[in-house]
């Protein structure tokens, strides 16, 4: 039977995703300095080009921010309507990516971008600070694409690692979100089943996820060999040994000081001899593109490592 972890479930877990707000009001006050303060320079007053460029990249960052803190819920709640009422078309696919996520590092490195500018035109002896201002536009440039690359179906992929028993495996996929991971797997699975979970309440996919997994299964035509069930993590509601293999992607590295719970979770419901492939972000340089010095507290391959010996 599964196991009871009191302190895990009676301590609420908080999304690390949950405070967007936080970078929307950031980007507000970058805006308006871009908007209000920058212009107002006398190097940059006396250029008409100047002039109009920091007011309209301030314009832009400020309705960024604004959808960001208040616009957005507005938005998604007509969008899913319409979602709801479409019928799936197949092989099109909604992972429930917002804007926010897809879009907002090229907001920042636009921020980045117009401050080296402004940097180097009203205090030339500066420059040094401008270039590695500019450096950091650059990085966050390239975590724009890293992000938007996983709105395309060509990344819905899996390692190339033999984690499966067999073509008719029961496997568990812990942490499904929108079911990108669900998908690739259904699809190499030849007449296996999945048993796809999560809890269905992350802030930064449309929904949690549960709309937009149906609707994906639905386009991939695998609803029938899938289950979707609410489930935690920390507390699997499966008997021990009862899936042939297990995957996530993407996951784990969201729970905080309960990971290794988890992960005692996930090889009790492993049947002997059963597989767990788990994917998750660690330090390096993709991750530095995308989350810059939050990327460095991020828990290491070591400590992973560690972790699953100890699990």
């Amino acid at each position: 039977m599964a196991h009871d972890h009191p302190a895990m479930n009676d301590t609420p877990q908080r999304n690390i995703h949950s405070h967007t707000w936080i970078v929307g009001v950031l980007g507000l006050v970058a805006g308006l300095l871009l908007l209000v303060y920058v212009p107002s320079l006398k190097a940059v007053s006396g250029s008409i080009l100047l002039f109009a460029g920091f007011h309209l990249v301030g314009g832009i960052v400020v309705l960024a921010s604004l959808y960001i803190v208040a616009l957005r819920q507005i938005v998604r709640r007509i969008l899913r309507g319409r979602t709801r009422q479409a019928a799936p078309v197949a092989g099109i696919y909604d992972f429930g990516w917002g804007p926010e996520w897809m879009n907002g590092l090229a907001v920042g490195a636009l921020v980045a971008a117009s401050a080296a500018v402004a940097i180097q035109v009203a205090a030339p002896a500066w420059w040094p600070l401008a270039f590695l201002v500019l450096l950091l536009a650059a990085a966050f440039s390239v975590g724009n694409s890293i992000m938007r690359s996983f709105r395309s179906a060509d990344h819905v992929v899996l390692p190339m690692v033999d984690f499966l028993q067999g073509d008719h495996d029961l496997v568990l996929d812990a942490g499904c979100g929108a079911g990108r991971t669900t998908i690739a797997l259904s699809k190499g699975l030849r007449n296996g089943r999945v048993v796809a979970i999560d809890r269905f309440d992350a802030d930064y996919i449309d929904d949690g996820g549960r709309t937009q997994i149906e609707h994906n299964l639905r386009a991939a035509g695998l609803s029938e060999r899938v289950r979707i069930e609410t489930a935690d993590l920390t507390d699997l509601p499966f008997d021990d040994i009862s899936f042939d293999s297990a995957i996530s992607t993407n996951v784990y590295d969201h729970l905080g000081r309960y990971k290794e719970g988890a992960l005692h979770e996930i090889f009790r419901v492993l049947k002997p001899g059963g597989r767990f492939l788990m994917a998750v972000w660690v330090p390096g340089g993709a991750m530095f593109a995308v989350a810059n010095i939050l990327s460095f507290f991020l828990t290491s391959r070591a400590q992973w490592r560690a972790m699953a010996r100890r699990a």
